[in-house]
């Protein structure tokens, strides 16, 4: 039995087949509508979420299975004080698989320890967010092609991004990356972050000026700063306009850059610039769903 809880868990070997599986499912989705019939996942969401909670559910849905969960912690027994294994143990005798969110680094690892079926971290506080970046991964797999000798700008909240952390995980394995990250000083990307790709040889560059970098891009992936990662309402006010992306910053951009956010959208990215052919944000919506379905395919060893 596998669990995924970082990205770095799958070689770039099994990344490859998830994302023929997911190319496959989008030109054949007849032949997966029953793929998990008679099987369950279990959504254990312990913070809020739109899209991941539903993409999971979607998928499920979509390989003929069934889905139960909670979408909060108030409805769930972590409201009386129910441990993150106790409640691991309990939902394996009632699901095949578990997808799990929650506000503390490290509990989807402690529930994958404890629970006797698979289970996918769907995002543990600022730390990791797998599925999103399998999500990130086809979308700049169908928009380019290929994933070598990318300009990959990545702007915004570069410190709590956890969308963030697990794709400059995944794109570093690849030749001839370039990070370049835009932010304010105060939500740079974190020293251990920086030292990885020192220590792997890999270059990138700082700047908090979006307009100065953005013609060297292929890839621009854009990221809200999150108010609930933030203890002092102050300086979220104060940072959360920092970088807007609008068709006016766009007119020295490449004509084949591929613009991508995580969502939820606030401000940071115009909607004017939504029906601009460069725009990838809701395809990235909908390879999400894709690779989730390839991913449970994968850890329930279904054919």
């Amino acid at each position: 039995m596998r669990s995924l809880i970082d990205i770095l868990e799958l070689s770039t070997k099994e990344l490859d087949r998830l994302l023929a599986t997911a190319d496959d499912i989008i030109e054949n989705p007849e032949k997966y509508a029953h793929k998990c019939a008679g099987k369950k996942l279990a959504t254990l969401f312990f913070e809020p979420s739109t899209r991941t909670r539903l993409s999971f559910e979607a998928a499920m849905y979509e390989l003929g299975g069934m889905c139960l969960g909670f979408s909060e912690a108030q409805s769930s027994s972590a409201a009386k004080g129910e441990s993150i294994a106790d409640t691991a143990k309990t939902v394996s005798c009632y699901a095949d698989i578990i997808a799990m969110r929650h506000p503390k680094e490290g509990a989807p690892l402690v529930a994958s320890m404890n629970a006797s079926v698979p289970v996918i971290n769907a995002g543990d506080g600022g730390h990791n967010h797998p599925t999103q970046t399998l999500a990130d991964l086809l979308t700049i797999h169908r928009e380019k092609g290929h994933f070598d000798n990318l300009t990959v700008g990545l702007c915004g909240d570069l410190k709590f991004g956890r969308t963030v952390h697990s794709l400059i995980s995944a794109l570093s394995r690849y030749k001839n990356i370039n990070f370049v990250f835009i932010s304010p000083s105060e939500l740079k990307i974190p020293d251990y972050v920086k030292e990885s790709l020192r220590k792997s040889g890999i270059p990138f560059t700082e700047t908090t000026d979006l307009e100065a970098v953005i013609s060297t891009l292929d890839i621009l992936y854009m990221t809200r700063v999150q108010r609930e990662r933030f203890f002092n309402e102050e300086d979220y006010l104060r940072l959360k306009d920092s970088y807007i992306l609008t068709p006016e910053k766009l007119e020295t951009a490449k004509a084949d850059l591929s613009i991508l956010h995580p969502l939820p959208r606030v401000n940071e990215i115009s909607v004017a610039i939504d029906n601009d052919p460069r725009a990838c944000y809701f395809k990235q919506v909908l390879y999400g769903k894709y690779m989730r379905m390839a991913l449970i395919l994968m850890l329930l060893e279904v054919e």
